[in-house]
């Protein structure tokens, strides 16, 4: 007898109940921070917006449940019964229940000609229909069994509730299907039974979780959590999201950051190739003019306000390595025009007159927002620019060379080296890197590990920087990981973003870095603490760096990804 795969049980409170493809998710989190006590349908189209809230009852009044979830089902739980919720489709789940009733309702009680969300029903479907101005999506819901109990609000303008009741006739159960839209399709009919939705929806869980993380054992416990993270913040290309795009998060930060992108692209590249390069693709799909990045892409808006820092080099580097099958000479030739205007971008716009080194905007073009090495001033040179742009530039001349291209492996080789001579002959003091004011000139060190990303540089490093650095690294390393600034600076908050929490692209580049550098035993001994902070802790966007509490957005793709890396590498003994 073949025993169904559940996969792992997991809190709503920290991640959202969702499935692969679907742009909305059943939450309590309905807003940055805010957690309703009801869950709630929260979309994430034109931004984040809940819209219907779900609530079991019983006799109308708000029945005492606790929520279950597992991948493929929801459940509420109560003592008078139950109510079940599964992804028949990334547009449709399924609802049935037994001793409970369940309302749903508008989230958003306030109706005006901008705002809010109008309800009806619509004859020709014989379904009622909630429309969204937020979303611009219709949200329709058809009762397959049972019968509509009580409804409140049809047609109605204005404020007041708006909603239905669905319950089972006698002591019988009842099911009602509810479908995200956008303006009309012929009515519902279920083209299967719940039992078999519920199956098909582990299935395919089970089926990506065995393509990512084949490796699995009991030593990495969090695997299938992980994976479950990223599968279900994967939508469907729609909008501005122009290929099969996974989220940072379905709650609210429900964007793909144009740095972000690269560690989910590395974890998914041997399971799920395509997917993995579609990671990676996604925010040069909007490289402007220039050749820069945006800052970030989600559904409805590109953002250009900002940057992100140059890893693709780096992680491209890695992802053709991991991919199980070469990636082709157009597929190659594409990403080096990408990576050259991307380059280029740094070289001519991000670079003085007269200067050989690029600059920061700003914090938030690092990827490191508010790090004190920022303080001072946030026009600056640093050192983990420079860095990434010379493993960018080696990148890009290994290119040209498998295109035939040998005068630009050359000249990319060539441009690597002059960057990396400058780097330490204008910010390396002996003993640390420094960072440089644009304008002022003035130079500064800080306790951030900001500080001391060169040690990305790995095998190019002199030995004795390389050991320098990793010395610094040392002290940065708590019971859980790195801090990201120094626990004893005066600067330290235990909740300061990038002053002190542990976050996993820091991680995972400096943990890469100094393994490149033949610093094995440190880069183990981080591995280990973060693989550990992840199983007791989660997937959070950081972590305290002194207790291990995740901190902010508790469903980060690329703390799972980063997980999943670490992970799958201690697994295959690369790690030692």
């Amino acid at each position: 007898m073949t025993v169904a795969r559940t996969g792992p049980a997991f809190s709503l409170s920290d991640i959202p109940f969702s499935t692969y493809g679907s742009w909305f998710d059943i939450s309590p989190v309905v807003a940055e921070k805010t957690y309703a006590d009801d869950l709630h349908l929260v979309s994430h189209q034109n931004g984040m917006h809940a819209v219907l809230r779900l609530a079991p009852l019983t006799q109308g009044e708000r029945a005492r449940t606790t929520w279950q979830a597992t991948p493929g089902l929801l459940t509420w739980a109560g003592e008078q019964g139950h109510v079940d919720l599964a992804y028949e489709s990334p547009d449709t789940v399924r609802l049935r229940g037994s001793g409970l009733d369940m309302g749903v309702f508008a989230a958003a009680r306030t109706l005006t000609p901008f705002s809010g969300t109008y309800f009806f029903h619509d004859p020709a479907a014989d379904a009622y229909v909630f429309t969204s101005y937020e979303t611009g999506r219709r949200y329709r819901v058809t009762v397959l069994s049972g019968t509509i109990t009580d409804t409140t609000g049809d047609q109605v303008l204005g404020s007041g509730d708006r909603g239905l009741t669905v319950g089972g006739e006698g002591d019988g159960g009842w099911e009602i299907a509810v479908e995200e839209l956008d303006t009309a399709r012929p009515p519902y009919t279920a083209p299967t039974a719940f039992d078999d939705v519920v199956e098909s929806a582990r299935d395919a869980f089970a089926a990506f979780v065995d393509a990512v993380a084949p490796w699995r054992s009991a030593d990495t416990p969090a695997a299938e959590l992980a994976a479950y993270v990223i599968w279900s913040a994967t939508v469907r290309p729609a909008g501005l999201v122009t290929r099969p795009g996974v989220l940072m998060s379905k709650h609210w930060m429900d964007k793909v950051w144009s740095w972000d992108h690269c560690f989910n692209a590395l974890a998914l590249a041997p399971g799920c190739p395509a997917l993995g390069l579609d990671q990676f693709q996604l925010p040069f799909d909007h490289q402007d003019a220039s050749g820069a990045l945006p800052d970030s892409v989600t559904h409805s808006e590109v953002l250009h306000n900002f940057v992100k820092p140059p890893i693709h080099g780096w992680a491209f580097g890695r992802l053709r390595r991991r991919l199980p099958t070469p990636p082709s000479r157009a597929e190659l030739a594409e990403v080096y025009e990408r990576l050259e205007r991307w380059t280029d971008f740094w070289l001519t716009a991000r670079r003085a007159p007269g200067a050989a080194l690029p600059y920061y905007q700003h914090g938030n073009d690092s990827g490191w927002d508010n790090a004190t090495a920022f303080d001072p001033e946030r026009v600056v040179v640093t050192a983990d620019l420079a860095a990434f742009l010379i493993l960018q530039m080696r990148e890009l001349a290994a290119l040209a060379a498998e295109l035939d291209e040998q005068g630009d492996a050359v000249r990319w080789t060539g441009a690597a080296e002059e960057m990396q001579a400058t780097l330490l002959d204008q910010l390396w003091t002996g003993d640390r890197f420094v960072t440089r004011g644009a304008a002022s000139g003035d130079t500064w060190s800080t306790a951030s590990l900001l500080d001391l990303m060169p040690v990305v540089l790995g095998e190019h490093l002199p030995a004795e920087i390389g050991s320098t650095l990793a010395d610094h690294i040392k002290a940065h390393l708590t019971p859980y990981g790195l801090a990201t600034e120094l626990t004893t600076s005066p600067h330290y908050l235990a909740d300061g973003y990038w002053r002190g929490p542990i976050w996993a692209p820091a991680t995972i580049l400096i943990e890469d870095g100094l393994r490149r550098a033949g610093h094995h035993r440190l880069a183990d001994d981080i591995s280990a603490r973060f693989r550990a902070l992840c199983e007791t802790h989660g997937f959070a966007e950081n972590f305290d760096a002194v207790t291990g509490t995740g901190l902010r957005d508790r469903a980060y793709t690329w703390t799972a990804a980063s997980y999943l890396l670490l992970a799958e590498a201690h697994t295959h003994g690369d790690d030692h």
